[in-house]
């Protein structure tokens, strides 16, 4: 008898290790590919079962959650949602996460490892934290005046604090309402597809994912190649630029939108945008210089993060002598974003060192405790001091006495450059209107505000259309709220 039991306990003891070993396979080994399964709802029920951190702005959450009593507990909420839809993107049961919605989930939701108490916490006990804070550096004041200048026009708008590199505003226009999208029944569905198939695409974030050409404003960074380069060495002294100028290898002649650019010094070029003297210069500073000083500005680079990924501005690597021409007038292929023309501006404004830009400040529990702030760091050393205080004197002149002159502002220092960039079959589309700027007080150490406008108006008259009408009297509106703060 005593055997027969000994026999049966021996069994029990290894079906029990098999259990063990089972349940081990299942919830280590197979864990990750269980998880992961298109079956498995758990992980959903989990993710939607406790309310989303915040995403905040000026000291004020944006963004909230909503109980559904559904298995989908918690739906996301938008405070001033087409305002802020750029900076925080949505958060849908069906559609997943953008912008700062997906770049900051593992904070929102509770499971970045920094939230946790104890290093592997999250691991050990595979449980997540109440969901954190997402603190931005967007300045509300600035981001509704850009709005409501934009008043639902094709077009965005950058707005930077040049010395430290914070987003002050990041506006697209026209913009959404992401709460639509926000939960998983038909009606979040039809609103999907009725975004996605609008003909101003609302959805996308044309301040950091779209690039235009950027017409005369790209003037600066070929004027900025040209000063480092040695190029020019008097900025007032006449150039030997004909007018009109025929492109190398080509019949064909370039155009300037006023007279006077026959032998025009670079002040003059910039001060009234004369394509002859730029695009000359372009071609005299060369294609591997002029690369070298477009990368010190940020264009082609494709790890440009705010932490949102950022679409990349263009300048080719190949093309020929006459593409050049074209290209060191912001035309040809050339393309930017509005971020990476607000960074031009604020390069020129804080003495040539470009700051990295970011839209995160910092990152806290749900207690308000910091887990992570972003730091101040230099992106590029974009230009010489020298070059920087000529180029800052330029575009001061091209406000005061030149084309700039709709962003003058009384008792302060404002340099700014238009541009109105042609595109389309022939050059035959809509010009884009297009405006950069800085501001600083004159009691003030450094500048308060860099600024970039882009106006896509489909229905405007192409004849009335230009950086000067369009989009400086934007960028001015911004820069005098800006300055008040400074004072």
């Amino acid at each position: 008898m005593t055997r027969y039991m000994r026999r049966a306990a021996a069994i029990c003891l290894l079906l029990l290790a098999a259990l063990l070993v089972n349940a081990v396979r299942v919830q280590v080994i197979d864990a990750g590919e269980l998880n992961a399964n298109q079956a498995n709802r758990r992980p959903l029920i989990a993710r939607y079962a406790a309310p989303r951190g915040d995403i905040v702005v000026g000291g004020r959450a944006v963004t909230g959650s909503k109980d559904t009593r559904q298995q989908l507990r918690y739906e996301r909420t938008y405070r001033n949602g087409p305002l802020y839809a750029p900076v925080t993107g949505y958060s849908s049961q069906l559609y997943g996460d953008t912008l700062l919605e997906y770049a900051e989930d593992g904070v929102l939701t509770g499971m970045d490892p920094l939230l946790a108490p104890l290093p592997l916490w999250n691991d050990f006990t595979r449980s997540r934290r109440p969901g954190g804070t997402v603190v931005t550096t967007v300045e509300p004041t600035l981001q509704r005046i850009a709005y409501d200048g934009l008043a639902g026009r094709r077009g965005a708008v950058v707005a930077l604090d040049p010395s430290s590199g914070r987003i002050l505003a990041l506006v697209s226009s026209p913009s959404y309402d992401p709460g639509v999208l926000s939960g998983n029944s038909a009606a979040v569905t039809s609103e999907w597809q009725r975004l996605n198939g609008a003909v101003h695409q609302p959805m996308l974030n044309r301040a950091i994912r779209q690039t235009y050409p950027p017409g005369s404003t790209f003037k600066i960074v070929t004027a900025a190649a040209a000063l480092d380069a040695r190029v020019v060495t008097d900025p007032d002294a006449r150039t030997d630029t004909p007018d009109p100028y025929v492109l190398p290898t080509t019949r064909t002649k370039l155009p300037n939108p006023v007279k006077g650019c026959r032998k025009a010094s670079l002040a003059y070029a910039i001060q009234w945008s004369c394509n002859t003297v730029m695009a000359n210069l372009g071609v005299k500073v060369g294609l591997e210089r002029m690369l070298d000083a477009v990368g010190r500005f940020g264009f082609n680079d494709r790890g440009l993060r705010i932490p949102s990924r950022v679409a990349v501005s263009n300048f080719d690597r190949r093309m020929s002598v006459d593409q050049l021409a074209l290209s060191s007038i912001g035309q040809f292929d050339t393309t930017a974003t509005p971020l990476q023309m607000a960074m031009v501006a604020a390069a020129v404004a804080n003495g040539g060192e470009l700051a990295y830009p970011y839209l995160v400040d910092r990152t806290t529990t749900r207690d308000g405790d910091t887990v992570r702030t972003t730091p101040r760091r230099t992106y590029q050393r974009a230009m010489n001091p020298a070059t920087a205080l000529e180029l800052r004197r330029l575009m001061v002149e091209a406000v005061e006495k030149g084309t700039g002159s709709s962003a003058a502002i009384k008792g302060a220092v404002v340099g700014g450059k238009t541009g109105t960039a042609q595109h389309g079959l022939g050059n035959t589309g809509t010009p884009y209107a297009w405006f950069i700027a800085w501001a600083q007080h004159p009691k003030a150490g450094r500048p308060a505000v860099a600024v970039a406008v882009v106006v896509e108006d489909a229905e405007a008259d192409r004849a009335e259309i230009s950086g000067g009408g369009d989009a400086a009297p934007i960028a001015r509106a911004m820069m005098q709220t800006a300055l008040r703060g400074a004072r």
